[in-house]
């Protein structure tokens, strides 16, 4: 627990010059805002590892090129993760967490996408033009298809959105399980030590019928459930 609060205060009081910074190069220069946003995913990376006594470990090798990656979602841990780990990844997350001030403006001007998951067809259709932008650009898009966070050992149904941006984006699928879950105590605000571990599996081709894709990404990232 004493680790923990730790954490939070340094963490937090820390992130303040990284999202001042990104917000400043999100208006006036985007190497500035990306070095910003890099920066602080490695910032939030160390805390984990030195105050927390997180440490991780990434089992396979992650592609370079461009795909669509889906991953385990148990933790925030992974989300904050995500540009430590990919080149400009272009992270599908919920819409309300753009209205935080400050960071907002900086993670759309980064490129996170939006979801809005109360929109419904427009919403999708709203993600999915930022997603081909991103794609054109080269980018990796990231997509959590289980929709939010959940428990350790939890293998609910993917989301239908994940389905369709398969479909409409024409990329190669690489799932990939986390169990950040095992070290967060359901409904407690502390982390335990450990390892946390980045399972990559077997890079899915684009182009299949949405049943099979869909068992198959399921079952990838649920492998460090068993």
């Amino acid at each position: 627990m004493l680790r923990s609060l730790l954490f939070g205060i340094i963490f937090y009081v820390g992130s303040v010059p990284y999202v001042l910074s990104a917000l400043l190069g999100s208006r006036i220069s985007t190497p500035l805002l990306r070095k910003s946003v890099h920066g602080w995913s490695r910032f939030h990376h160390g805390c984990a590892r030195w105050l927390l006594g997180i440490k991780t470990v990434v089992d396979g090798t992650l592609p370079q090129e461009p795909v669509l990656f889906a991953i385990k979602h148990e933790a925030m841990f992974e989300t904050i993760d995500m540009p430590r780990m990919f080149r400009l990844p272009a992270v599908i997350t919920k819409r309300e967490l753009f209205d935080i001030p400050g960071w907002g403006p900086a993670a759309k001007a980064y490129g996170m996408i939006p979801v809005d998951r109360q929109a419904g067809a427009s919403g999708l259709r709203a993600m999915l033009a930022l997603a081909r932008q991103m794609q054109a650009e080269g980018r990796p898009i990231v997509i959590f298809p289980e929709g939010t966070r959940v428990p350790h050992g939890e293998r609910p149904p993917l989301q239908s959105g994940f389905a369709g941006l398969y479909k409409l984006l024409g990329m190669p699928v690489v799932p990939i399980a986390v169990d950040s879950g095992k070290l967060t105590p359901k409904n407690k605000p502390w982390w335990h030590s450990g390892t946390m571990t980045y399972k990559v599996g077997e890079t899915i081709p684009a182009g299949l019928p949405r049943e099979e894709v869909e068992a198959r990404v399921h079952a990838a990232i649920n492998a460090l459930n068993d």
